[in-house]
């Protein structure tokens, strides 16, 4: 088996050690084993993007709640996708990654959120390869707008006096010299930090990437760039750039720099094995796009991701135990409480949620209504729950279709 082949899984699916694939569980070598593993052993101390198990068959590791990309430093791509796919056909796995998309455009600070994924042909591509695509389609707009000169401080020694003559440099240099000058001076050139870190990107990308598509557009950008020095110290560099109003067409552009030099992943990791990852969490990127939907298809204006207004109990006035409900919408006459549950709805909702609910419902004065929404997957039947907890406090089930982008069969009664 080949170190370089792409490997594909859903979440809460399995790699092994092996030659021959396992229904949806896939077959590695023990090299790419060993470095997930490893990376996996390296962050148990704060997150599970993996679950080491053993069976008849030996070691696995079973993916977890996180979706993205894991590329091992020996050239090995795993991608991760959401459940939603059940990756039996090719149109189900391009199903899943432009849902996924989608979803990642509700990120707050991301640089996904301008990309047009129509626009985007995902067909065998990997993760990988469509961020990349991503970052060059918005490199595309900014050269149209046009790249931003200025003028840049330089410092040579020159045969001719130009600019602002350096006198200790001077002396120290050119005392036997005589015919040089030692200068300071103004370029006005396009070789500023901004242009330096999106020249290091390209030449960064154009070993990492793949597809003759990509490798094209890289080539033809990195000839533009071409008289532009690169930088080597990205975080100082990153560090250094301010963006002003006249540089607002470079943000999305240097975000995914960032994402790219910086591994600036959305969930932090450590691997001294994996060469560059990029990893999201399920549960908050389903609550970001369900609380972006509200906004916009439902106009809901008042709403807020992460409440943190109260605490389970005080202590001399001192909150205690910060509750967090997912959204909370508040009108005139009540507030709505939404806690979003990314999971296949199989049974009722457990003690757990339900004890988390109830303090929700309590602490808002307000709250006449809360709601546990689900994704609902191909293939599931949506079970229906309605409780009530209190005289006048309720809870619904409810489900959201995300491959059809719509509330299945009842959704928030604002």
């Amino acid at each position: 088996m080949s170190d370089k082949r792409d490997v594909t899984l859903t979440e809460y699916s399995s790699i092994f050690i092996g030659t021959e694939n396992d229904g949806k569980n896939i077959a590695v070598n023990k090299k790419t084993f060993e470095e997930i593993e490893t990376f996996v052993l390296e962050n148990s101390d704060h997150v599970q993007y993996f679950k080491l198990g053993q069976n008849k068959r030996g070691k696995f590791l079973q993916a977890q709640n996180y979706v993205g990309i894991i590329q091992t430093k020996s050239g090995r791509t795993i991608e991760i996708l959401p459940k939603i796919a059940k990756l039996d056909e090719e149109e189900d796995i391009e199903k899943s990654k432009k849902i996924l998309l989608k979803m990642l455009r509700t990120l707050k600070d991301s640089p996904f959120k301008t990309t047009k994924i129509a626009n985007l042909k995902v067909e065998k591509m990997t993760l990988y390869e469509i961020f990349i695509r991503m970052f060059l389609e918005e490199l595309s707009l900014l050269i149209k707008k046009g790249i931003k000169s200025d003028y840049i401080k330089k410092e040579d020694n020159l045969k001719y006096l130009k600019g602002r003559l350096k006198i200790a440099d001077q002396i120290k240099k050119n005392s036997i010299h005589k015919e040089r000058f030692s200068v300071e001076y103004d370029e006005f050139s396009s070789e500023r930090l901004e242009n330096r870190i999106i020249k290091t990107t390209l030449d960064f990308l154009y070993k990492k990437c793949t597809t003759l598509t990509n490798k094209k557009r890289i080539r033809e950008f990195k000839f533009i760039f071409e008289d532009i020095k690169p930088v080597y110290d990205y975080n100082s560099c990153f560090s250094k750039i301010k963006l002003g109003r006249d540089m607002k067409n470079y943000e999305q552009v240097l975000k995914w720099c960032k994402v790219f030099l910086l591994n600036n992943s959305f969930s932090p990791y450590k691997g001294s094995e994996i060469a560059f990852a990029l990893l999201f969490d399920m549960n908050k990127l389903f609550e970001s796009y369900i609380g972006d939907y509200l906004r916009k298809k439902d106009e809901i204006e008042n709403l807020k991701l992460q409440d943190r207004e109260h605490h389970l109990v005080y202590v001399d006035e001192s909150g205690r135990f910060g509750l967090r409900p997912d959204i909370v919408i508040e009108t005139e006459e009540k507030t709505i409480i939404c806690d979003t549950k990314w999971k296949i709805m199989s049974k009722e909702p457990s003690q757990e949620d339900m004890y988390q609910l109830y303090a929700y419902g309590t602490k808002y004065e307000k709250c006449k209504k809360l709601y546990l929404i689900y994704p609902l997957v191909d293939g599931s039947a949506p079970l229906q729950y309605d409780f009530r907890i209190e005289k006048s406090l309720e809870l619904e089930v409810i489900y959201f279709n995300l491959h059809e982008n719509i509330f299945h069969e009842r959704g928030i009664d604002i």
